[in-house]
């Protein structure tokens, strides 16, 4: 094993970190959703910009009928993926895709297969 990552070793094993976080149906959903915020959860109801800060996490787990932790660690397994940025609204954590990152991770892919 040598101490050095080989051309394009870390761009692969990045790639199959985030084929893992898309590997959960729920949380392919959830980038779903968060494609188009004020078509599936109520702007109405938003402290904030759901296209520019994001989806309040509460409003997430309440849509997904799942525990907060459960939602939390996936939304913290997508932005480990370079999936969502987060942001933070007084206590609340907002979650909005990386679009950039995104289309960055479908050219790797494209040129990776």
């Amino acid at each position: 094993m040598t101490a050095y990552a080989e051309p394009g070793q870390d761009a692969t094993e990045h790639l199959v970190e985030v084929l893992k976080a898309l590997a959960n149906p729920i949380r392919l959903q959830v980038l779903g959703w968060l494609r188009e915020p004020d078509r599936h959860f109520p702007p109405e109801r938003a402290i904030a910009d759901q296209n520019e800060v994001g989806v309040c996490v509460s409003h997430l787990q309440e849509k997904l009928g799942l525990a907060q932790s459960t939602v939390s660690a996936y939304m913290a397994l997508l932005q480990r993926a370079g999936l969502v940025q987060s942001t933070r609204v007084g206590k609340w954590t907002h979650y909005r895709r990386d679009e950039q990152r995104i289309g960055e991770l479908v050219d790797l892919l494209g040129r990776s297969i």
